[in-house]
This record gives C-alpha cells, sequence and structure tokens, in this order.
C-alpha cells in the first residue's frame, strides 16, 4: 500500500508540515526534503492562484478537473498533494483524482493553513502574494 492511501480508495490527509516535506518545501525549501518526489496541486480558482500559490506548484482548478481535465503534464505519474484555500475543495478533488487511480492526498486547512505556517506564498512574478 502507498504511503499516500490511508483505506481503500480512501485518499488521505496530510498537514501543511507534511505537505512541505513531501513536496519539497520543507525548511530549507530544498526540492531534495521531499521524502516521495510529490507534486503540490493547487485546485484552486485562477484568480485565487494569480493572487498566491506556493512556488513550484502546479496549478488545474477543481472545476476543470471535475469537468473532465486531465493533469498538467508535471504532475502525471506523481504522488498528488492536492491544496485549495481552506481544505474543501482539495478533499473533493484528492477523491476525484483516486478515483482516476492517482496517488493523492489532500492538505488540511489549505493554503490559509499553509501562509499562517510561514510557508512561501508568491504571485506569478515570484514576489510575495496572498492567499485569496
Amino acid at each position: 500500500m502507498s504511503m499516500f492511501r490511508r483505506g481503500r480508495g480512501t485518499p488521505g490527509r496530510v498537514t501543511v508540515q507534511e505537505a512541505a516535506v513531501r513536496t519539497g518545501h520543507g525548511k530549507n525549501g530544498n526540492a531534495a526534503e521531499s521524502s516521495a518526489g510529490a507534486v503540490l496541486l493547487d485546485v484552486r480558482e485562477p484568480y485565487e492562484w494569480q493572487a498566491g500559490h506556493a512556488p513550484r506548484a502546479v496549478h488545474l482548478s477543481f472545476s476543470a478537473l471535475a469537468a473532465g481535465a486531465g493533469l498538467p503534464a508535471e504532475a502525471r505519474a506523481r504522488p498528488l498533494v492536492v491544496i485549495c484555500r481552506s481544505g474543501n475543495r482539495s478533499r473533493q478533488a484528492a477523491e476525484l483524482l483516486a478515483a482516476r487511480g492517482a496517488e493523492a492526498v489532500d492538505v488540511i486547512g489549505g493554503m490559509r493553513d499553509w501562509a499562517e505556517a510561514g510557508l512561501p506564498v508568491v504571485d506569478p512574478r515570484g514576489g510575495n502574494g496572498t492567499v485569496a
């Protein structure tokens, strides 16, 4: 059983600290810190993504995913750590992705908790971003 699944067909949940380690956003922001080489998949809407997101995150809105959109190339065939603003959409997205055969967990508390934990949030230009 993969460390990303906690039950039969039910995606696991991780804290923002666990998500940071799994995706290489740990204390030093070093990708080598990632224990699983997971991709941070941000499923917020485009305006939320533009306001601020984690560095190296991959964007695919939940609405597009629910409409049947495929994963971006950089997220295919890799473990996924799914994040949204508060954890509601990411939970649904992780369930949808797991049903499609992906290894996915969702982040409890989403980008709100990510930012509160002092983890990096950037805008499209690499400057300081905000959580919308």
